[in-house]
């Protein structure tokens, strides 16, 4: 196993918000030294099997250099097969995965991952929710890092006030936050406050699992930029440097989403998506629990 670190970045370096380059496209600094690719392929709800092996294949061979799973998704084994099959250099793809909290030992669960992966380490291992509290699972987290299992250590579907509570207990704190983000969920005051605290906020479902490429605004504004309301709706994130994770099985649109780096929404674009805000700007990961 990999067992060497970068060192810490402290917070007020990190909110320099830096983006570097890795791979085929632009990627953001993490408060810990590691860089994200700003685009991800994501596959929730994609069973293990052919399906999933092909997503991630397509992905890789299109570019795409940040793959996200999770041992909740059961086919880390699928992912796997693909980053083998691909004969990509392992330093040049990003990979992701999320800790089941219904489990009660993050390190005995990476070392899991990591056996149907494939892999030595994941750049990024994170707490998939707070279930049982957000600080309980901290400390093996660290641990899996300190052993080299994981690169980076985050947290997903956390809202401001479990946020404080973890950096306040806890001297390495999470370099990413992965949550349900786009302009229907614009959650302002949550991005405000991990920006604050030198934390990444991810964002999953930025076309809302589909539905919000029917939008009439952002139908608009693909139209009027010759481009299609996914591309628009990824492009919304990545051009505030907010890394995106879309999902598809499909290999042309795995492809339409990944061509968002050759384009700019306006000042305009950017106020107009804005306002298609449904959550008030909150400071909430979600409006409902579903742990």
């Amino acid at each position: 196993m990999q067992t060497s670190r970068p060192p810490l970045v402290p917070p007020s370096q990190a909110n320099d918000r830096m983006t570097v380059d890795r791979g085929k496209g632009r990627a953001r600094s993490l408060a810990d030294g590691s860089s994200m690719p700003l685009l991800g392929l994501g596959v929730w709800q994609i069973p293990d099997g052919p399906d999933c092996v092909n997503a991630v294949r397509w992905a890789l061979e299109l570019g795409y250099r940040h793959i996200d799973t999770a041992q909740a998704y059961g086919n880390e084994e699928s992912v796997g097969q693909a980053l083998r099959e691909s004969r990509i250099a392992r330093d040049e793809v990003f990979v992701a995965t999320k800790f089941r909290p219904s489990s009660r030992d993050p390190v005995a669960e990476a070392e899991a991952s990591l056996r149907r992966l494939g892999l030595d380490y994941v750049d990024l291992y994170i707490v998939h929710w707070p279930g049982g509290g957000p600080t309980w699972a901290w400390p093996g987290m660290e641990r899996a890092r300190e052993r080299g299992y994981a690169r980076s250590i985050g947290v997903s579907n956390f809202s401001v006030a479990d946020l404080e509570q973890l950096l306040a207990a806890t001297t390495v704190p999470p370099t990413v936050n992965q949550v349900q983000f786009s302009p229907y969920e614009y959650r302002k005051a949550l991005l405000d406050a991990c920006e604050r605290s030198g934390v990444v906020l991810e964002a999953y479902s930025p076309l809302g699992h589909g539905r919000y490429v029917a939008s009439e605004a952002v139908a608009q504004i693909a139209e009027r930029l010759g481009r299609t309301p996914a591309q628009v709706l990824v492009r919304w994130c990545v051009q505030r440097e907010i890394p995106a994770i879309v999902k598809s099985t499909h290999r042309e649109r795995i492809a339409e989403n990944g061509q968002v780096f050759d384009f700019e929404l306006t000042d305009e674009d950017l106020a107009r998506l804005d306002e298609l805000d449904r959550t008030g700007g909150t400071e909430l990961a979600l409006e409902r629990k579903w742990w």
